[in-house]
């Protein structure tokens, strides 16, 4: 099967399990989803969605955010992991919002990448998920997953990202992103699949013997 022919037996086959997206972190504002975003970062969205209601009772805008102790934010988000440098991003980026961008989070990748704590695979989420422009955030999971699917050999997210927006139309960039998410959780997990066993994986390489190891980021 070439690498074509898996690209769309995968997006065939995502959208029949997954024929609809729903954003998995609960946000009500684009600066809500940023903030969620950024806490997701080596935690659980079910933990960020947890911590994110009594974080945003006090704290629902840049401005209400940029107001609040360091401290606060602090004690509240500890649960999700890295506590100390997210509430301080949390804190300087709402700062930020408020004084260089009127209290609304640009709709630009480069300026959201500028901001405290966001790196590349954040910018792109909101871009994606709050915007709705074309990206195609990549995280570890993405990539192994890409990897095993025989759509990329890159060595880290940055390549693999760019191989699969090769690979994949742009008009399907944001809905595949979610559905190779929720894809890996349930069916090709780190320790449930290892190249052999989920229905992707075995129709991509039905004659694969053994064990797939991907190259870690």
């Amino acid at each position: 099967m070439l690498k074509e022919e898996r690209a769309k037996f995968i997006i065939s086959k995502l959208n029949d399990i997954y024929p609809t997206t729903p954003i998995p972190l609960n946000s009500k504002t684009k600066f809500q989803l940023l903030v969620a975003v950024l806490l997701s970062a080596q935690c659980t969205d079910v933990r960020v969605n947890k911590v994110t209601p009594k974080l945003f009772s006090i704290g629902r805008s840049p401005i209400k955010m940029s107001k609040l102790p360091i401290s606060k934010i602090y004690n509240i988000i500890r649960p999700c992991g890295l506590a100390p440098q997210k509430s301080k991003a949390i804190s300087k980026l709402s700062k930020i919002l408020v004084k260089e961008f009127r209290g609304r989070v640009p709709n630009d990748i480069t300026e959201l990448e500028k901001l405290p704590g966001v790196g590349h695979k954040t910018a792109s989420v909101v871009i994606s998920q709050g915007f709705g422009y074309p990206a195609f955030p990549v995280d570890t999971h993405i990539h192994r997953l890409g990897q095993r699917w025989g759509l990329t050999k890159g060595k880290n997210v940055a390549q693999t990202e760019r191989d699969l927006k090769k690979v994949f139309p742009i008009e399907l960039w944001n809905k595949l992103h979610l559905q190779i998410i929720f894809y890996g959780r349930e069916f090709c997990t780190a320790r449930g699949c290892d190249g052999r066993v989920c229905a992707i994986c075995r129709t991509c390489y039905p004659k694969r013997k053994k064990p797939f190891i991907a190259n870690k980021p």
